[in-house]
């Protein structure tokens, strides 16, 4: 009998710890989940892109079902990493800052380990494609100086001397 009530009164305080908040400072276990799932993700991306195309596509494929599944946020992020492996046959930036377009300005500041991380490769990705197009332009802007050296060029030697 002794021991019931004892097991009881251990189990009755159990459960009124339970009921205070966390300590400041200290990580909920919500934050500590997505922190690892974070670091899982990272994990993910460099095993991905160490495999083979056809492995890759097959990733790909299965992160594609995972986020048509469910909408959340690691589905979210998860597709966007691997639609933003450089090198791959399927690399689709534009299509990976869409994904993470609603996580990286979900707030001012986001709070959650997994939103930051959106935020960072949202950036990340945003400034690529930047450089991208910033990039092709000087390149049609080289093309467009080369022509008119050509035609310049021709000038010169068709001119009787």
């Amino acid at each position: 009998m002794i021991r019931i009530v004892a097991a009881f009164s251990s189990a009755v305080a159990l459960a009124g710890c339970a009921a205070f908040p966390a300590a400041p400072g200290a990580p909920s276990a919500r934050e500590n989940h997505e922190s690892r799932q974070v670091v899982e993700l990272i994990g993910y991306t460099q095993k991905v892109a160490a495999l083979q195309a056809e492995e890759q596509q097959r990733e790909l494929n299965a992160s594609s079902q995972i986020f048509t599944k469910d909408r959340g946020a690691y589905g979210r992020v998860r597709l966007a990493l691997l639609l933003a492996l450089p090198g791959t046959a399927f690399n689709d930036d534009a299509r990976a800052v869409a994904l993470l377009e609603s996580l990286a300005g979900a707030s001012e500041s986001p709070t959650g380990a997994m939103h930051q991380f959106a935020g960072l490769l949202h950036a990340q990705i945003s400034e690529r494609l930047r450089e991208q197009r910033r990039t092709a332009q000087l390149k049609e802007q080289l093309e467009a100086l080369k022509a008119v050296e050509r035609k310049i060029i021709e000038r010169e030697q068709a001119r009787p001397r």
